[in-house]
């Protein structure tokens, strides 16, 4: 009662507020306009607007403008290949002060317990992570994850306060054909939040997918698909990633009239990425050059965002919102200059005064010692199904060559951009070794491994020379996962992922310096793709179309069976 007197009192200017921001333009996200006056703030509260405030702290912000803290509606912080902490500290100073994520790559590899370490650290950090309970772990059957999590494991993580609901259901066929364990999961949270994933589902079995309610939707490609989907209800998250980049092409049906369905996300983005380019507020900045108006950009990163997962304490600079504000130089610009997120300033000082958590997922890299003849491929025909690379996408094509039957191995053809492919299980519980061949990346020599690999995160591998392979996958098991390149029987570069074999235990500087390292050591054999490493990763993920690999061998998603 205290707290709620004090607020009142300070919105009705009876005592001093705790915070004045005074000086700037305040963005109005219901008609676009720019307003005068102070805002106000008790606590973690913004308790006046439009009016003049006696604070105890008066921050100046003439010529600035005020806009909403970001929401990031669908990422995994995993992707950012650093801890929960790190990403806060990457990303908040850019505006971002709420990240809705899903934890379901820490969860692949260790269960609950890497979900247990998402919720407790979101305690400590400045923005407010949103953690949603995975509902695919592992994505499918046709994988070997090193941990499952059924209904009743989900039920036992419930009720957190950092809650929201189910995150992105990416088994879609086991939606629409009723699997019973899908089933289980989908009527646990019946009537709360669910999110989706269902790339180019259409028609009836759209209807059925969404009737299951399931209100999101991240991965539509095109402004056809998007409107489909809009139309049938669910929200659409515009996701501009390090692979997966579909603002260019979503970005016209975003307006005035439809920024109220939806939302931004980013799903996975590197720290590289970030310093190049930035998070949602180059997104922002990008749509609004390309002809987006500034009130459907912004909402659609704010208050759009805020409605959709049910935050209604957030999303506009408005009394009785959280005070979640944002700084920028210019609507245009959107450079943050000063960031507010739960009323307190973003600086060293306040990263330096949260709490911590003890990383997890330590040792989880438990691979077969490799040799290059681990990576021969056998068959009995030359006809191959071969992985078509699209950059910028997680869809794959689906495409057949002819490929010579050499001593009993088909081999890799730099000529032909033909490269091997292949998925060892890590999590000590079978060792498959599968192989297949890909094209895309544009590999001359040697080879490139890693440990992120979508959902399940075996180690992915390709590579031109079997010895490189085996010896770069063998050096992550030496650095408890990450990142290797390698030539010659030796390492180029290489980044250890030590948290899970998926985050860095550095800061997100040291990650960044690395990646620039290891993207200059692939472009050195040859890669032409601009993030080899994260489009490696969607490679093993067999719920997006239309053909992938896996532990298990080669898988048709379109079928969704793993080809004989």
């Amino acid at each position: 009662m205290a707290d709620l007197e004090q607020r009142i009192a300070q919105g009705r200017g009876d005592v001093t507020a705790d915070i004045v921001l005074r000086g700037g333009r305040l963005l109005d996200l219901i008609t676009g306009d720019l307003l005068e006056g102070d805002v106000a703030i008790c606590g973690d509260t913004i308790v006046g607007t439009l009016d003049s405030y006696d604070g105890a702290e008066v921050i100046d912000v003439t010529g600035l403008i005020l806009v909403p803290g970001f929401i990031d509606t669908h990422l995994h912080i995993e992707s950012s290949l650093v801890t929960p902490f790190e990403f806060d500290r990457c990303v908040t100073p850019r505006g971002v002060t709420t990240a809705i994520c899903d934890p379901h790559e820490i969860a692949n590899v260790i269960g609950g317990k890497g979900i247990l370490y998402f919720q407790e650290a979101s305690r400590h950090t400045l923005m407010d992570i949103k953690v949603q309970l995975s509902s695919c772990v592992p994505s499918t059957h046709m994988e070997t994850a090193g941990a499952e999590l059924p209904a009743a494991d989900l039920e036992a993580l419930m009720g957190h306060p950092s809650g929201l609901g189910l995150a992105e259901f990416m088994n879609y066929p086991g939606v629409i054909h009723r699997d019973p364990g899908c089933m289980e999961k989908l009527a646990l949270f019946e009537g709360g939040h669910i999110d989706g994933h269902c790339p180019l589902l259409s028609g009836r079995d759209l209807n059925a997918y969404v009737a299951a309610g399931i209100r999101t939707e991240h991965e539509a490609t095109s402004p056809e698909e998007a409107l489909e989907k809009l139309r049938k209800g669910m929200r659409v998250l515009i996701r501009e990633g390090s692979v997966s980049k579909d603002m260019h092409a979503l970005r016209p049906l975003l307006d005035d009239r439809t920024s109220p369905y939806m939302c931004l996300c980013t799903d996975d983005r590197n720290p590289l990425d970030i310093g190049e380019y930035g998070h949602l507020d180059y997104m922002i900045r990008e749509m609004i050059r390309l002809g987006t108006s500034p009130l459907a950009a912004y909402r659609a990163a704010t208050l759009s965002a805020a409605e959709a997962f049910g935050l209604k304490d957030r999303g506009m600079i408005a009394p009785g919102k959280r005070a979640d504000i944002v700084a920028v130089d210019s609507l245009e610009g959107c450079n943050a200059q000063l960031v507010l997120a739960g009323g307190v300033q973003v600086s060293d000082a306040a990263f330096a005064a949260r709490g911590f958590v003890e990383p997890v997922g330590r040792g989880s890299v438990i691979a077969p010692r490799l040799s290059g003849a681990n990576f021969r491929t056998t068959g009995n025909r030359v006809d191959t199904d071969v992985i078509g690379i699209r950059e910028g996408q997680i869809l794959t094509d689906h495409l057949h060559e002819d490929i010579p039957i050499e001593d009993g191995d088909k081999r890799p053809d730099a000529a032909r951009d033909l490269v091997r492919i292949a998925v060892v299980e890590r999590h000590g519980k079978n060792g498959n070794i599968a192989c297949g061949f890909v094209r895309g990346f544009g590999l001359k020599a040697g080879a490139i491994a890693s440990t992120v690999c979508h959902d399940h995160h075996n180690i992915a591998c390709v590579g031109m020379d079997y010895d490189d392979m085996a010896l770069a996958a063998n050096r992550l098991g030496e650095v408890e996962g990450g990142f290797v390149v390698a030539q010659g029987g030796k390492v180029l570069a290489e980044l250890a992922l030590p948290v899970a074999g998926l985050m860095s235990l550095e800061p997100f500087e040291v990650v960044r310096d690395k990646l620039v390292n290891l993207r200059e050591a692939a472009k050195s054999l040859g890669v032409t793709l601009e993030e080899p490493f994260l489009q490696l990763a969607f490679l093993a993920l067999p719920v997006i179309p239309a053909l992938k690999i896996t532990d298990r061998g080669m898988v048709d998603v379109v079928t969704f069976e793993i080809i004989s």
